[in-house]
Parts: C-alpha cells; structure tokens; sequence
C-alpha cells in the first residue's frame, strides 16, 4: 500500500476519533443539565426522568410524589350518573373503581368557568366541537384528542371529556429567595418572604396552624377566590385524610394566624406536567342499568401545574371512551402475507382493464440478492 493512501487512511481514522469524542462530550453534558421534570413547560415533550404518579380520587392511597385533580372524577359521574345510571361494577372490582363511585368530588366544588365537560358518540364531528368549545372558553388546544380513535364507532359509544383551567395571582409579589436545598437537591428555586419583603405582601400569608418547623399549615391569598394551602408534616395515606387533618390542627390552633414581622416563609417553585393512562379501568366488561355490556377502551387524564413567587395556573384534561359490547362483533385478526404465489394488476381510475398485470411465484426472478433456504 503506498505512502499517501496510508496517510488518506490515518487521516479518517482521526477525524472519526474526533467526532466520536465531540457526540461524547456532547452526551454528557445533555446528561448533566437534564433536570428530573416529566414534561417541558406547559408543553408536549417528555423529560421522563421522574414520575409524579396520578390517583384518580381524594380516597386513593398516596405515595410520595402523588397527584390528583378533579377532571377525571367528572367524566366518571358522567359515566355513572347520566349513561349507566348505576355504580360501574367490574368482576374484580378494585379499591379505585370504588372510590371513583363515590362520587365526592364533583362540579359543585368548581366555578362554571373554570370547566367544561361533554359526552356524546364518538365521532369527528364531536372531536372538532370539543376543540372549538375549548378555544372559545379557554383560549386552550387538547393535549389528549388525537390519542383516541374517532373512526368506527356505533350509535351506543360515548366519548367523555372534561377540562379544568384556573389561573390565579397573588395580589403582590412575593420575594425571589435566594436557590437553596431541598432534600438531596441543591440550586432549588424558592420564593417567600424574607427581612426585605415589603410588609404588604405578609398579608397575604394566614397561618393555619403552626406546632414546629416540621409541623405546619399556612395559606396563600390571591386576587381569585382560590386559596392555596401548603402544609408540611402530615403522614396521611390519602388526600382526603390530609385535607381532614389539616381542618382538625386548625380548629384547635389558639395562637397566633397571622403572619408577623419576626416570621419567615420559604416555598420551592413548582413546575410539572404530566400525562397518566389509566389503565385499572380498561378493557373490563360493565353494565348499564338496562343490562348492555360496555368497557371502556381508553381512559387519559393530563395535569399541567405551576407555581412561582407571582401565583399559578392548572390545566387539566380528562377523556375516557367507552365501547358498547353487545353490538361489537369478535373477529380474528386478518393476516394478508404475500408469501407464495401472487398477482398484481395495475389500471387506470375509471377504465375496464387493467394496463399492467404479473403473476409471481419465484420471487429470485423480480428481486435481486435473495438466498435459497
């Protein structure tokens, strides 16, 4: 081999060296500045390096990093009280269809304007309905639609859908803290108040209770009529035990309420979106109260969430659709493999006869590099 095509060789060699170091480095860096969020911000790529879990009730068993909002406990009731006109019962009923059927959260907990909801058979007509009414009353687009089927659907279908979106601000800013720790985690965003806070903005705060550092309730005014109420020191297994502890430390708290001069106030900012297929309720046959057998074929629920020194906003979806069974008829699946001896036409739209016709049966004659077996 002569001397230049050994150069020409090294050469490559070295810039294949080099731009494999560069995806490298480039890897680890994307690695580094990855932060553990499920969703970008309010929008539709996935970071999934945590899981924030979903439950779908107040009565649910929570864990730590659970979430929970009322829009899929709307399209139930709906399910249950306008189309079964029963409990939904499965053979092997689960703890969470149970407490689905309860029914405790409901639209006598939201403002009207605050939600919207709708049933009715699926279809594209009622697909594109559901993405006007929501422009119209939200300003907002669906992050679930286009994940359910529209097509071959019969006249004993239903679709359901729910969309809850509240935006609140506080009616003065709090202070940008400082980053901070929080548990393993440093560089954590906070807000709060500090010794610079203008006095103003200590108003906002009333103390729910307060027994130590590790045991406390406050809440946070906004110009809305929403209230957030962030506690620390509960150990309750469900978001309905939590909310009844947090009203029992109140009712029993003498002290002071309001928040003084002397305290101080620190909360993270939060950020997360999440989209949660809720799969205990899927494909398990249920019956209407006049006997007809149904399931419920896919079930969604999306939760946008935010919080910073200048207030919040949710947005959440909830679409669940749900299959007739007795007028569904159970076919095998079709396998149409071209495998052996076949023929193929061409013909142009609208003519008797076709201008290109081939019947093949050794495929070595029309396709090159094939092996025997």
């Amino acid at each position: 081999m002569s001397k230049e095509k050994n150069k020409i060789i090294v050469t490559i060699v070295l810039v294949i060296l080099i731009v494999l170091s560069v995806l490298y480095l480039i890897d680890i860096n994307r690695m580094n500045n990855n932060k553990p969020v499920i969703f970008s911000t309010w929008g539709k790529n996935y970071k999934v390096n945590t899981k924030v879990s979903v439950v779908t009730s107040l009565e649910d068993k929570i864990e730590d990093n659970s979430v929970w909002c009322g829009t899929f406990n709307l399209i139930w009731n709906d399910l249950k009280n306008d189309l079964a006109k029963q409990d939904i019962v499965f053979e092997n009923q689960t703890e969470v269809v149970n407490n689905l059927n309860k029914g405790t959260f409901n639209t006598s907990y939201l403002s009207e304007k605050d939600y919207y909801k709708i049933y009715g058979i699926p279809s594209r007509e009622l697909k594109k309905q559901i993405e006007k009414e929501i422009k119209q009353k939200f300003s907002e687009t669906s992050d679930i639609l286009d994940d359910f089927s529209w097509e071959s659907a019969n006249q004993k279908d239903y679709f359901l859908y729910a969309m809850l979106k509240k935006e609140f601000e506080f009616p003065k800013e709090f202070t940008e803290l400082g980053n901070g720790e929080f548990g393993n985690y440093k560089n954590v965003k906070y807000f709060g108040i500090d010794s610079s806070t203008d006095e103003a903005v200590r108003s906002q705060v009333k103390v729910l209770y307060y027994n130590s550092e590790e045991d406390f309730g406050i809440k946070l005014v906004t110009k809305t009529n929403d209230e957030v109420i962030i506690i620390k020191g509960t150990n309750e297994d469900t978001f309905a035990k939590i909310y009844d502890k947090i009203k029992q430390k109140e009712n029993t708290f003498n002290e002071e309420k309001y928040f003084t001069k002397q305290d101080v106030l620190k909360i993270p900012n939060i950020n997360f979106n999440v989209k949660e297929e809720i799969t205990e309720v899927e494909n398990k046959t249920f019956k209407f109260s006049n006997g007809e057998e149904y399931i419920i074929e896919k079930a969604l629920q999306t939760i946008k969430f935010e919080l910073d020194k200048k207030g919040g906003k949710i947005k959440s979806e909830a679409g669940m659709m749900v299959k007739n069974e007795g007028m569904s008829i159970e076919t095998k699946p079709r396998k149409f493999i071209v495998d052996g001896t076949f023929t193929i036409l061409l013909k142009e739209k609208d003519k008797d006869l076709p201008y290109f016709a081939a019947k093949i049966s050794d495929i070595s004659k029309v396709q090159d590099n094939v092996v025997e077996k």
